[in-house]
């Protein structure tokens, strides 16, 4: 009997010393890698114009999946999803192609999770509601077929995959007879692919507070609802919150993914390049980078956005690009030396030598901004995009960092600055991403106009520093992030897709 007793007491300690163990965690992939080193380990000629505008990788199949909008000649318009052999990087081969015939016309963005495909595409009629539809990527099988609004422009998975959203830009037709709204479709994976797609109705009766602080609703008509053009979208850690550029309209939104709701509109201000830091080169004449404190303003107006969370702050890290809204039948942009932009003689009495190419005369600025009484007189001038990168606070929308004028410093000291858009959005920063390489958190961005990419350290999301720079394709459109822990070559991977010219480039760091 005491023998059972004594076995039955070393049982229950045995058990309660292994239940108060705690259980060992996998430790978390690690590469030692100098974020400052990265550098092109290989290439692939997708096609011509069109033809690698934005990737997407599958770390199950270790495919890359890449947009291609071709047109091939004698009105041939190719849109499809070209799937590219990615196990070795350094030698990529296209192993097939997803037809986007069946579903409507060009293919605009791809994102992948857990073996699933999103594609976001539009109709040959772009005012019409486009379509999300989902594969499989092991053998690019039909999975899901979703109508969301008109143009999508950019689809993404949140991180826990349970949902897609989709940016649906709702351009108007060249006429502008036909202006649809511009939406967020938000698609949940586990209830069938269902979708909700909502659009800023709610948030119209805020237009005056909104537009006074920098919010642009300018389109013929004026109609905040339709007036609206998401862009692209970024979503937290945890798959809860969702922030979306609204772009020709200078501002961020913030949504609840779960109650489907759009909580906040962020508008975004102006940029002032008379102040020190904020030097621009204003004009394509003089044949070199020139840069000065001017009395313009710079409209942010970003393209891509990524978050980076940092001790309970989600921080959003902008591509402030711009873009104008050129139609037949309303174009907003003029240059400054132009003979209908009249400049306010009490702001700009020096308005005769402003208007010299040397100066500001080539500056191409828009109509809809800086007549405040609609006199047909300019008392400030607004040009499109900031020249730079910036950093928002994700819960206030407060600006926490801008690189002010330092992209055009380091791509001039590279000895690759493209005078030709001085008098524009210089070298327009259109992608962004965020990822983790060795110890530091890396920001990098792509600038469309001098087919390079920017590293920085952004450990410190408030004080980001300049890490390196390094030539890509022509016109990069998509910067796509590989952890290491998903990379075929088990080393962090920075995937290039450039819009003009095809290529699709691969860059990778030192390990230390």
């Amino acid at each position: 009997m005491k023998r059972i007793l004594l076995f039955s007491l070393l049982l229950t300690s045995l058990y309660s010393c292994k239940k108060d163990t705690p259980k060992e965690t996998e430790p978390e992939f690690f590469v030692n890698e100098d974020a400052a080193t990265f550098s092109e380990i290989g290439s692939y000629d997708v096609g011509e114009i069109g033809a690698a505008e934005i990737s997407a990788f599958d770390p199950i199949t270790n495919r890359l999946f890449v947009v291609k909008n071709e047109n091939e000649g004698m009105n041939n318009q190719v849109n499809v999803i070209q799937v590219i052999d990615f196990k070795n990087p350094a030698a990529m081969a296209i192993i097939g192609s997803i037809s986007m015939t069946p579903y409507g016309g060009a293919v605009n963005s791809v994102s992948v999770h857990d073996g699933k495909l999103a594609a976001a595409i539009q109709l040959n009629n772009k005012q019409a509601n486009g379509k999300v539809v989902v594969f499989k990527t092991s053998d690019y099988s039909k999975i899901a077929e979703i109508t969301v609004g008109a143009l999508p422009d950019m689809v993404t998975f949140s991180p826990d995959g349970k949902y897609i959203m989709a940016a649906n830009e709702g351009e108007p037709s060249a006429d502008y007879t036909n202006d649809p709204s511009g939406t967020v479709s938000i698609i949940d994976v586990n209830n069938n692919y269902a979708v909700t797609t909502i659009d800023f109705s709610s948030m119209a009766g805020q237009q005056a507070a909104l537009m006074q602080k920098g919010f642009r609703i300018f389109g013929p008509g004026l109609n905040f609802v339709k007036d609206i053009e998401p862009e692209y979208i970024t979503i937290s850690a945890d798959s809860k919150t969702a922030w979306v550029t609204l772009q020709e309209n200078n501002g961020i939104a913030k949504i609840d993914i779960a109650g489907k709701t759009i909580t906040n509109i962020f508008p975004l201000g102006f940029k002032d390049y008379s102040l020190a830091g904020n030097e621009i080169d204003p004009s394509d004449d003089d044949k070199t980078y020139l840069a000065a404190k001017w009395s313009v303003k710079g409209i942010y107006m970003p393209d891509a956005i990524a978050v980076l969370e940092s001790n309970g702050t989600p921080y959003l890290f902008t591509a402030n690009e711009g873009d104008a809204r050129e139609y037949d039948a309303f174009v907003e942009m003029k240059r400054v030396k132009d003979k209908t932009i009249t400049l306010d003689p009490a702001v700009f009495p020096n308005a005769t030598d402003l208007k010299k190419d040397g100066q500001l005369g080539r500056l191409n600025i828009t109509t809809t901004l800086g007549d405040a009484n609609g006199d047909g007189i300019f008392d400030a001038l607004y040009s499109l995009g900031s020249r730079s990168f910036s950093v928002w606070n994700g819960n206030t929308g407060a600006q926490v960092y801008d690189s002010k004028n330092e992209l055009d410093i380091k791509v001039n000291e590279a000895g690759v600055y493209d005078d030709g858009r001085s008098d524009d959005k210089s070298v327009e920063p259109e992608g962004i991403t965020i990822g983790t390489v060795g110890h530091k958190k890396v920001a990098f961005v792509g600038m469309e106009r001098v087919d390079a990419v920017a590293v920085y350290d952004v450990t410190s999301p408030t004080a980001p520093v300049f890490l390196q720079l390094f030539k890509c394709g022509d016109a990069p459109e998509g910067v796509l992030f590989i952890p290491a822990k998903n990379s075929p070559t088990k080393k962090s991977l920075l995937v290039v897709s450039s819009e003009n010219d095809g290529m699709i480039k691969v860059y990778t760091p030192k390990s230390i």
